[in-house]
This record gives structure tokens, sequence and C-alpha cells, in this order.
């Protein structure tokens, strides 16, 4: 399949990089469980603890600290649910109100049937958590907070978060912090141990990894109730048989992206730059959401006044132009946005928007081929909204 004129949906799942190609297709062939004694079962455990290492050492963790899983869904609800009930008959979750949904979800599940009291953080107009915020919400009643989780960088408007200063705070509590950093490796500058986190979430399409796999680094002493139950892998905190080609691809990814992060960072930030200094000229009006500096370098997120992000994104898409909406879309019915609703913007603004996003195979192209055809695309739109 011939790749389309313009890729800018990185956020959602970056193309895969060689080195992680060729580790995980190198694993492909072999047979064994890294459960079993004999030498098959001992190779293939060899690759794991090999790739645990290569991602503590570049995560700033101990091997130790590493739990792999699934993907960034399965480290967050490990996170959210196995930290609450390991802390009973603590019920308060205080979660960000622009968290990923994998976040969201787990937290509302549990106060639907579990007992919890989810407390949402709020945010300022940029989409940032205050450690202020966090205080006073942590000192209404200290004892009875299970857990903080607040990302590391918003997934939809890009907003980095003042996650050492959080975690400080709920550390002066005894609180343990999990933050959601799918969106940061490889993006910036992410130190597991220089974070102060106790939980952090990773995972590999976002990275030019494989999809279906990712971790949960885990400070020691810190051990949630189990989500699934099994055969007791990964400190038995999470039980199931451990993908190896997978979770090479995955050490390969995060080693080559964390290397190559400050020269990466350099690049998207001018290209991103250049995009959202383009935009504003083919599209007056338009409105750039979060962070105008203190974002991820291959971010840019727009309110299209006028316009439904939906009829939006179809419109590039029939274009050649891949890009995501800035709302969710529940059983055919577009829904605003979230995030943008808890930063202030009214519910259309919520709902004509679209996430432009960069990652290592991008080019001046990319934003060429976007700018070529985003005027006629908007003008269409804003009609189609008229009639």
């Amino acid at each position: 399949m011939s790749r389309p004129s313009a890729y800018l949906d990185h956020a959602a799942t970056t193309p895969m990089l060689p080195e992680a190609i060729e580790a995980m297709t190198e694993q492909l062939g072999r047979v064994g469980n890294a459960s079993s004694l004999h030498a098959a079962g001992r190779q293939v455990r060899r690759v794991v603890e090999e790739a645990r290492e290569t991602i503590a050492d570049a995560l700033g963790a101990r091997p130790s600290e590493v739990v792999f899983t699934s993907g960034g869904t399965e480290a967050d609800n490990l996170a959210v649910k196995g930290l609450y009930w390991a802390r009973a008959p603590r019920a308060r979750l205080l979660i960000s109100s622009i968290e990923h949904h994998a976040t969201l979800d787990p937290a509302h599940w549990l106060a639907d049937g579990q007992g919890a009291r989810v407390e949402l953080l709020e945010v300022d107009e940029l989409g940032r958590v205050h450690p202020d915020t966090l205080r006073a919400a942590i000192e209404a009643d200290p004892g009875g907070v299970a857990m903080v989780s607040v990302m590391w960088a918003n997934n939809e408007v890009g907003t980095v978060q003042p996650v050492h200063a959080l975690a400080a705070v709920a550390h002066e509590h005894g609180i343990p912090f999990h933050s959601d950093a799918v969106q940061a490796v490889g993006q910036l500058p992410v130190s597991f141990a220089d974070s102060g986190a106790d939980a952090l979430t990773v995972t590999g399409h976002k990275i030019g990894g494989p999809m279906g796999v990712g971790a949960l680094l885990l400070a020691r002493g810190l051990t949630p109730v189990s989500v699934q139950h099994g055969g007791g892998q990964e400190r038995d905190v999470r039980s199931g048989t451990l993908d190896a080609p997978a979770i090479a691809g995955l050490a390969a990814a995060v080693r080559v992206a964390v290397k190559e992060q400050e020269e990466q960072g350099r690049r998207l930030t001018t290209l991103r730059d250049e995009l959202i200094q383009r935009v504003r000229q083919a599209v007056p009006g338009v409105v750039l959401n979060g962070d105008p500096v203190d974002r991820l370098p291959g971010n840019a997120h727009f309110s299209f006044p006028g316009c439904e992000g939906d009829a939006l994104l179809m419109l590039l898409d029939a274009k050649g132009v891949e890009c995501s909406t800035g709302s969710a879309c529940s059983a055919g019915v577009a829904q605003p946005s979230h995030v943008l609703l808890a930063m202030g913007a009214e519910a259309a603004a919520a709902r004509g928007s679209l996430r432009f996003t960069l990652g290592h195979t991008s080019t001046r192209d990319d934003v060429d081929r976007l700018i070529e055809v985003l005027p006629a695309v908007v003008e269409r739109a804003r009609r189609a909204g008229l009639s």
C-alpha cells in the first residue's frame, strides 16, 4: 500500500522504525516461551530481559521497574485500577480533566461499581494542571486519596505538564503519582527517576515500534493489585505469555527514539512552527489550541470556526492528507472534545478542530500538501455547515 500524500497523524500511530522492524523480525521465527526452562525458553527469556534493560537504560529506570503490557491502554488500566485497589479504603482518584480515555474510563468504571470518587483536576486555557490546583484538591482530604494521574503531554493539544512539580505535591502527602507518557517519549526528554513519578506509561506504536506492546514503569516498593491473573509473569503484576518479538521491537524503538530525541525535537519544532504559520496564513481566523511554546514538538492543533472537524477530516482525506479530529465520535455522532471543553472552549469550537502531528518520517512536502488543499477544504466545509 502506497504512503498517502501527507501523513499528519503520528500522534495516533507513527510508522515503524527500520531498527524496530529488524529486531522484531529476527525473533518471529524462533520458538520458545520466556517462562519455559528449556534451552529455547531460556533464549527467549534472554531476549526479553535484554529488552527490559535497554528500555530501563533509555528511560532512566531500573530493569526491575519495567513491567511489559499489551500497550498504553493496559498500562493505564493497571496503574489506575491496581493502585486504587492496593490503597483501599482510600477512595479519591485525582485525575486531570484532559486525560486520555485510557485513564479516564478506568477511573469512572471504578466509580460506577467499586466505590471510587473521581475528582477531575481543572486545567487552564492552555490545558495545563497547576501544582496549586493539585495541592488544593489533595488538602481537602489527604488521607482519602488513592492516587493521582496527570499525563506528561496531552495527546490532543500537545501541552506539556509540569510533571516533576505535580509529583512532588503528591509526595508531600505520600500519594502515588502516575503519568501517561505515551506522547512524550521520543519527543521530550523523559527520565523516570528524575520525574518523581511512581508509575509511567509508555507504548510502542507512538515511537516507531510495533502495535500491541508497551510497558508500565513501576517504582520499587509500589505493587498495584493485578488486573489480570494467570501465570504470575512480570512481578506477579501482569500475568500473560510475553510477546518476545514485539518486546524486542519496542526496545529497539525506545532506544532509537530516545537517542535521536534531541535532534528530532529540533527538526520537528522547526517544521511544526512552519506548519502553524502557514495554516494561519492560509486560513485567517483559525485558532491554535494548547500552549504556543511549551508543547510537543510535533503537535499543531487548530479550531476552524464555522467547520465541523469530521467534515474537514474526510475532505482532507479525500485529498490525500491524513490527520485527526479534536473530537471523539460515538455511535456515529460527533461529540465535542472533552479536552477543549475542559480548557474553556465552546462546544462548536471543540467540534470544529483538527490535530496535525509530525514524526520521524515527516518532511516539508507533507506541509506543502496540506497547505495546497486546506483553503478549499475549509471553504467547502463551511458551505456544508451553512446548508
